[in-house]
């Protein structure tokens, strides 16, 4: 199943579809047996990778959806917003350097501040464009690992914020199911072998419940997409290096 994914699809995309679906996929590897491969073991069977499949899908379109709102709330995307005149990322100097740089290679003149004030949306939308550029020149994995690397934490970020609330909401259906089981079973008897597993998954499903509610929040994603875009800027220096011609060689008098 994994070797049909790119690196990106399987660490920013499936990885938090596993890790949201995972108290599902728990219970169905603990409370239903596989000694015997019959008709509920098949369905099983089928269901994971399904499963695993949807999730990963659902997580990409509601990490955008996060995505979307915490680009209005940071006022832009961040490699946009750190383009901006007034955003202190960088330097003045270094911050010229790259818009003089990317104005070239979008063949649109770099705006100035008072642009940036008169007419906020037009400049916007040159350093977006400046930033699509980037995006579409630095997609070279091997030349821009680090990169790409920032990339994947991102959206593995994303993704599972946006998983957050199903992940909970399933969650929750788990601990009800495993809580009216063993209601149903009358005393908890721990000799049982299916309270046993019961009791396995409900621990489980409380474990996970608790790293999504604590661990899995906004903030640690405004983190991870200013860094990708901060890095994805810096990629900047290496196509400027690349343009800088080469110094001549200094002649040496003779006798020296």
């Amino acid at each position: 199943m994994f070797k049909v994914l790119d690196a990106y699809s399987l660490k920013a995309r499936l990885f938090p579809a596993l890790i949201a679906v995972i108290p599902s996929l728990a219970a169905l590897a603990i409370l239903i047996s596989w000694s015997k491969f019959g008709l509920t073991s098949v369905i099983a069977t089928t269901a994971i990778p399904v499963l695993v499949f949807a999730a990963a899908d659902i997580a990409r379109r509601l990490g955008k959806h996060i995505e979307e709102r915490i680009y209005a709330e940071l006022g832009g995307k961040p490699s946009l917003v750190m383009l901006r005149s007034s955003d202190t990322t960088f330097d003045a100097a270094t911050k010229a350097q790259y818009r003089a740089f990317l104005s070239l290679k979008i063949a649109q003149p770099v705006p100035s501040e008072q642009d940036e004030r008169d007419d906020p949306k037009a400049v916007d939308a040159f350093y977006e464009r400046a930033g699509g550029w980037l995006r579409e020149n630095t997609r070279d994995t091997t030349k821009f690992p680090v990169l790409f690397n920032e990339n994947i934490i991102y959206g593995f970020r994303r993704n599972l914020l946006g998983l957050k609330w199903p992940a909970l909401t399933l969650n929750a259906a788990i601990v009800l199911l495993c809580l009216t089981l063993l209601y149903r079973k009358g005393i908890v008897d721990t000799e049982d072998d299916v309270t046993v597993r019961l009791l396995i998954v409900l621990v489980f499903a409380v474990i996970h419940a608790i790293y999504m509610t604590f661990a899995v929040g906004k903030k640690s994603v405004v983190d991870a997409s200013r860094t990708y875009a901060r890095q994805l800027l810096l990629s900047c220096e290496t196509f400027i290096g690349k343009e800088k011609p080469a110094k001549p060689p200094i002649r040496r008098r003779a006798g020296n």
